[in-house]
């Protein structure tokens, strides 16, 4: 029997995934916007869910299972999803001061991303490779 392979294009490590789930704890449901900014603006940014308006400009990449009844919902700008739409982003969490308006600023801990390029079959899966389906 073949199995089914999910593709998306955003994940989240187990660090990160544990922060999240603490972080929900204390703050409600959560959510992620990624910006094109400069400085602390290109970090992925964790908002409690409403606090941070998504609208028409933004794009929504997918969302994590971080164990939680919910999952967390990734959003990204219009603008920088052109220039990584062909990157999978990894949300992962190092050591240090996040971004000032990030959730996690006050824990000593801070969200990055980390990238790759999307493989032939993602490509193919999100309608940009060659032997583009819908999916």
């Amino acid at each position: 029997m073949a199995q089914t392979r999910t593709h998306s294009r955003v994940a989240v490590t187990d660090a990160a995934a544990s922060l999240l789930r603490r972080l929900t704890a204390e703050h409600g449901p959560l959510m992620f916007h990624q910006s094109g900014g400069c400085c602390d603006g290109s970090a992925p940014m964790c908002f409690p869910v409403g606090m941070f308006q998504t609208g028409p400009s933004d794009v929504r990449l997918g969302e994590l299972d971080v164990g939680l009844a919910e999952p967390i919902e990734v959003f990204i700008s219009e603008a920088q999803f052109e220039y990584w739409k062909y990157t999978h982003l990894t949300i992962d969490v190092v050591p240090g001061r996040g971004a000032g308006f990030s959730v996690e600023a006050p824990t000593g801990s801070r969200f990055i991303i980390r990238s790759r390029m999307l493989t032939d079959a993602e490509l193919d899966h999100f309608g940009m490779g060659p032997h583009a389906t819908a999916g």
